[in-house]
Protein backbone atom coordinates (compact mmCIF):
# COMPACT_ATOMS: atom_id res chain seq x y z
CA UNK A 1 0.00 0.00 0.00
CA UNK A 2 1.20 3.28 -0.90
CA UNK A 3 -0.04 6.79 -0.30
CA UNK A 4 0.84 10.68 -1.79
CA UNK A 5 1.28 12.74 0.58
CA UNK A 6 1.73 16.45 0.45
CA UNK A 7 4.57 18.46 3.34
CA UNK A 8 6.75 21.32 2.94
CA UNK A 9 4.44 22.45 -0.37
CA UNK A 10 6.15 19.32 -2.03
CA UNK A 11 4.34 15.75 -2.94
CA UNK A 12 5.76 12.70 -1.84
CA UNK A 13 4.62 8.95 -2.94
CA UNK A 14 5.37 6.90 0.56
CA UNK A 15 5.06 3.39 1.59
CA UNK A 16 5.55 1.61 4.77
CA UNK A 17 9.68 1.12 5.58
CA UNK A 18 10.56 4.47 3.11
CA UNK A 19 13.14 6.56 4.33
CA UNK A 20 12.82 10.14 2.68
CA UNK A 21 14.16 13.62 3.70
CA UNK A 22 11.15 16.54 3.36
CA UNK A 23 11.08 20.72 4.52
CA UNK A 24 12.31 21.18 8.53
CA UNK A 25 9.09 19.65 10.45
CA UNK A 26 9.12 21.58 14.18
CA UNK A 27 9.45 18.22 15.76
CA UNK A 28 12.21 16.61 17.74
CA UNK A 29 14.07 13.11 16.96
CA UNK A 30 12.36 9.99 17.51
CA UNK A 31 9.03 11.79 18.02
CA UNK A 32 5.98 10.26 15.51
CA UNK A 33 4.50 12.64 12.88
CA UNK A 34 0.95 11.92 11.23
CA UNK A 35 0.49 13.55 8.07
CA UNK A 36 -3.27 14.84 7.34
CA UNK A 37 -3.01 15.74 3.71
CA UNK A 38 -3.38 12.80 1.84
CA UNK A 39 -3.96 13.38 -1.56
CA UNK A 40 -4.18 9.64 -2.63
CA UNK A 41 -3.63 5.98 -1.36
CA UNK A 42 -3.43 2.72 -3.84
CA UNK A 43 -2.51 -0.49 -3.44
CA UNK A 44 -3.29 -3.69 -5.93
CA UNK A 45 -6.85 -3.48 -5.71
CA UNK A 46 -6.32 0.12 -7.41
CA UNK A 47 -5.76 4.18 -6.41
CA UNK A 48 -8.34 6.03 -4.15
CA UNK A 49 -7.84 9.87 -4.55
CA UNK A 50 -9.09 12.28 -2.61
CA UNK A 51 -10.90 15.15 -3.09
CA UNK A 52 -9.16 17.48 -1.89
CA UNK A 53 -7.55 15.24 0.73
CA UNK A 54 -8.33 11.75 1.80
CA UNK A 55 -9.38 10.55 5.93
CA UNK A 56 -6.30 7.92 5.97
CA UNK A 57 -3.46 8.04 8.56
CA UNK A 58 -0.01 8.13 6.91
CA UNK A 59 2.65 8.07 10.45
CA UNK A 60 6.20 8.76 10.45
CA UNK A 61 9.15 8.40 13.11
CA UNK A 62 11.65 11.54 12.75
CA UNK A 63 14.66 10.23 12.45
CA UNK A 64 16.96 13.37 12.88
CA UNK A 65 17.31 16.89 12.09
CA UNK A 66 19.82 18.47 10.08
CA UNK A 67 21.40 20.94 8.05
CA UNK A 68 21.91 19.89 4.15
CA UNK A 69 25.27 20.68 2.12
CA UNK A 70 26.21 24.21 1.81
CA UNK A 71 25.51 25.49 -1.28
CA UNK A 72 27.34 29.01 -2.64
CA UNK A 73 25.46 31.94 -4.14
CA UNK A 74 27.93 34.76 -5.93
CA UNK A 75 26.00 37.91 -7.11
CA UNK A 76 27.64 40.42 -8.91
CA UNK A 77 27.37 43.68 -11.10
CA UNK A 78 29.58 43.43 -14.49
CA UNK A 79 31.40 47.17 -14.56
CA UNK A 80 30.58 48.23 -10.90
CA UNK A 81 32.98 46.31 -8.78
CA UNK A 82 29.63 45.08 -7.06
CA UNK A 83 30.60 41.48 -5.61
CA UNK A 84 28.61 39.56 -2.89
CA UNK A 85 29.39 35.97 -1.78
CA UNK A 86 26.88 34.22 0.22
CA UNK A 87 26.62 30.15 1.59
CA UNK A 88 23.48 28.86 2.48
CA UNK A 89 22.54 25.43 3.92
CA UNK A 90 19.02 24.01 4.05
CA UNK A 91 17.32 22.35 6.98
CA UNK A 92 15.71 19.04 6.19
CA UNK A 93 13.65 16.85 8.55
CA UNK A 94 14.48 12.62 7.95
CA UNK A 95 11.39 10.48 8.38
CA UNK A 96 10.96 6.78 7.80
CA UNK A 97 7.40 5.85 7.54
CA UNK A 98 5.84 4.01 9.35
CA UNK A 99 2.55 2.99 8.08
CA UNK A 100 0.28 4.07 5.75
CA UNK A 101 -3.67 3.25 6.52
CA UNK A 102 -2.77 0.84 9.45
CA UNK A 103 -0.39 -1.34 7.11
CA UNK A 104 2.85 -1.30 8.78
CA UNK A 105 6.09 -1.82 7.38
CA UNK A 106 7.52 -5.52 7.14
CA UNK A 107 9.71 -6.38 9.71
CA UNK A 108 12.95 -8.17 9.02
CA UNK A 109 11.72 -11.07 11.91
CA UNK A 110 8.93 -11.77 9.45
CA UNK A 111 11.12 -11.89 6.45
CA UNK A 112 12.15 -14.84 8.11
Amino acid sequence: MYAIIQTGGKQYRVQPGDVLFVEKLPVEADETVTFDTVLACGDENGLQVGAPTLDIPVVAKVLKNGKGKKITVFTYKPKKNEKRKMGHRQPYTKLEIVSVNGVEAPTAEAAE
